[in-house]
């Protein structure tokens, strides 16, 4: 076994050290990889020394450089080594972390952890955490929670009763909420497409006076879902007008966070999210921002009973006892010791770490915006408020003509391998989006993509000249 490890260790240290010279886009392609996966069931074991040598030399071709620093195709996390080396702790402890009698350790970590994210991110302390896989089931367990909330006050025990023949619940969300968001109100059986939309600005952030107007028609229980962060912009909805429109209506609201949230926890950029802490439920990802390894997110609720409620597994064999026990504020019984990573990350870098990390990255959008921007035909869509650049190509050409230009030009730019973007549909145009989140990216790897990039946009306009 120590053998392996240490190779293990070797062959990992060796990766990541190749990472900022590495081309950004994995090396093979999925048909490839397919290909060369291929094989019958294994019909006896292999030692493991053989198959680890396997697996790296099966599998390495094929992986996007996600922890590089010229990676900005989604946000996306670096994966920094502190996070890295407890997570393989964690597996090597191999505890299944639902009980506090049972893990004792896990669970002390889950809550001291908790707290110091809590007042990082300055959200109300009597809150409960609950460490989860991502975005999408933190907003999962922040709408169970909800949903178990505002029907309980409109007299139905939807945790022992279901929904049939429960009141209506209303959700009322931004025409731009993200996908997750909608994910989760399918899980939940309050469907996608029943939901109230309210419009938005040119950066995707709900219009408070629709909101209001949204809301005020409506009777019964109501969720209402804003957004830090918005994918495409990095937007943050105006929390102030929205939380006072909808407690005043009995609603429950709820913040999709998955990155923005943690510009709370930067003096620089803290005020974009005023009137955050007003809200029921926030969900933030660890393995964003944090730079934790995958997977890492983190389910708030101020009502720590109504996060109890909607998640508790009351399971005969487990002791009880007034502890706080994991299981009791997650979808899962059985799962690994997420907070052990997210303890190291926190250690590793500190508040002053953390807030610095974010101020660089914003810093760093402002200057890729700004070095597009200058270019003709190229506009910056957004606001560079946070960490988010949206690019559109083309501006003076024909919609139909610069969307297939943009298409072209990314498919240059990953193929090029400098750095990677990714493309996105906003605003009915096909656009460039850059997400800067990497805690590798210094300003030398912003200049050098931006470079690429406007070499790639240049390469295309001369071949379609």
């Amino acid at each position: 076994m120590r053998a392996v490890l240490h190779d293990v260790a070797e062959r990992a240290a060796s990766f990541r050290e190749s990472r900022a010279e590495a081309p950004a886009r994995p090396l093979k392609s999925y048909a490839e990889l397919q290909t060369a996966f291929e094989a019958p069931t294994p019909e006896h074991g292999a030692p493991i020394g053989e198959l680890i040598l396997e697996l790296a030399t099966l599998t390495e071709a094929g992986l996007a450089n996600m922890v590089g620093p010229r990676f900005f195709g989604w946000v996306i996390g670096a994966t920094e080594p502190a996070g890295m080396a407890a997570d393989w702790l964690t597996s090597a402890w191999a505890q299944n972390v639902g009980n506090a009698h049972a893990t004792p350790a896990a669970s002390a970590c889950e809550e001291r952890v908790g707290a110091w994210l809590l007042d990082l991110l300055d959200l109300p302390r009597e809150s409960s955490v609950g460490f989860v896989t991502g975005a999408t089931l933190a907003n999962f367990t922040c709408l169970a929670a909800a949903r178990g909330e505002v029907l309980r006050r409109a007299g139905w025990d939807a945790e022992a009763d279901g929904l049939f023949g429960a009141p209506p619940v209303h959700v009322v969300l931004g025409e731009e909420a993200h996908s997750t968001v909608f994910s989760g109100l399918r899980y939940l059986g309050l469907g996608a497409k029943r939901v109230v939309s309210v419009p938005v600005n040119e950066q995707g952030l709900m219009k408070p006076g629709a909101f209001a107007k949204a809301v005020e028609k409506l009777d019964g229980p109501i969720i209402a879902i804003a957004q830090a962060g918005h994918i495409n912009s990095g937007g943050f909805d105006p929390f102030e007008e929205i939380a006072a429109a909808a407690h005043e209506k009995g609603a429950w609201l709820h913040v999709d966070g998955a990155f923005g949230l943690w510009a709370r926890a930067c003096p620089d950029r803290a005020h974009l999210s005023r009137g955050l802490q007003l809200a029921d439920s926030w969900g933030v990802d660890g393995h964003k921002w944090l730079q934790t390894p995958h997977d890492s997110a983190y389910a708030v609720v101020r009502n720590a009973e109504a996060h109890r409620r909607a998640m508790l597994i009351a399971a005969s064999y487990l002791p009880a006892g007034v502890e706080r026990h994991p299981a009791d504020f997650v979808p899962e019984l059985s799962r690994r010791g997420r907070a052990f990573a997210t303890w190291a990350m926190i250690k590793s870098l500190g508040r002053e770490g953390i807030a610095t990390m974010v101020a660089r990255h914003c810093a760093q959008a402002r200057r890729m915006a700004e070095r597009l921007g200058k270019e003709p035909g190229i506009e910056i869509m957004n606001d560079v408020v946070l960490n988010q650049v949206a690019v559109r190509l083309g501006a003076n050409l024909d919609g139909a003509e610069a969307d297939a230009l943009t298409d072209r030009t990314i498919a240059r730019i990953q193929n090029d391998g400098v750095c990677f973007v990714g493309g996105a549909n906003w605003r009915g145009r096909q656009i460039i989006r850059v997400s800067v989140i990497s805690a590798n990216t210094t300003d030398d790897d912003i200049d050098r993509s931006a470079e690429a990039i406007l070499s790639a946009w240049r390469a295309e306009l001369h071949a379609n000249a």
